[in-house]
């Protein structure tokens, strides 16, 4: 576990607390990962979820991370998307809500000399993913995507089953925010058969996003998907050197490690 007494907090935001680890804010703007798993506290300080960070946590860059919505404190991570259900029957899209807000930090910060802005990436772990995805579409920032065994369709989710055919719910899955990410360069890894989010729904959806970069004239399209062998329930797992790789991948593209 990472020492959770060097995650601080952000109190810069009304009903938006940010937790990051790295160097202090007064040694002035640096590199920037939005990363998302669970709650804050457990994305960035709980084995495997921080795996990530933790490969990162030595390089000059800051991590923060936001508590994904259905999830905190009191709250079982493993009623969240039962929640994000609930609020969905209510006509609130939070995954959208909650994007938006983080969209709103990180143009602040990069004001506030904090974020280098041409070096803001976003990460996320299974729904993380697709939150970071979401913020990316919002933050033209945001120039880097990376995801991990990525929820890419809510409608495939079971907790979603009763409202799949809702066309909030529709609209919400990723392949219809493939248009905004088009300046984007995006890597997912999946396993081959995760029952979960669905290797197929992952794979449409990096097929789709590739073609649209082609047809905008993008001849090689910045888009790649690792599929590799599941591992753990339902084969939604995610092996700790994947975590790594594609940390490494990303503190390459962001200039803060020299990959041989």
């Amino acid at each position: 576990m990472h020492d959770p007494q060097h995650i601080k907090t952000l109190d810069l935001y009304p009903g938006i607390p940010i937790s990051f680890i790295g160097p202090s804010l007064n040694e002035g703007p640096l590199p920037a990962l939005f990363y998302f798993a669970l709650a804050a506290q457990e994305s960035l300080g709980v084995d495997p979820y921080n795996q990530p960070a933790v490969y990162l946590s030595s390089l000059p860059l800051r991590i923060f991370s936001i508590d994904i919505p259905g999830h905190g404190k009191e709250l079982s991570s493993q009623d969240a998307l039962g929640r994000w259900t609930d609020t969905f029957k209510q006509g609130t899209n939070l995954i959208a809500e909650s994007a938006e807000r983080v969209s709103t930090c990180i143009a602040d910060l990069i004001v506030k000399n904090i974020i280098i802005r041409e070096k803001c990436a976003v990460a996320g772990l299974s729904r993380g993913a697709f939150l970071a995805t979401y913020v990316a579409a919002r933050c033209a920032d945001v120039r880097w995507i990376l995801g991990f065994a990525p929820l890419t369709k809510l409608t495939f989710a079971k907790e979603f089953d009763e409202i799949k055919d809702s066309p909030a719910v529709r609209d919400a899955n990723l392949e219809n925010v493939t248009p905004l990410l088009l300046e984007r360069t995006l890597r997912f890894y999946i396993g081959n058969c995760d029952q979960r989010v669905g290797t197929r729904n992952c794979f449409d959806f990096i097929e789709k996003l590739s073609q649209e970069m082609y047809a905008a004239r993008i001849r090689s399209p910045t888009v790649e998907l690792f599929i590799n062998p599941s591992i753990g329930f339902q084969g939604h797992g995610t092996a700790k050197h994947i975590f790594h790789h594609g940390a490494q991948w990303l503190a390459s593209q962001l200039g803060i490690i020299d990959v041989h």
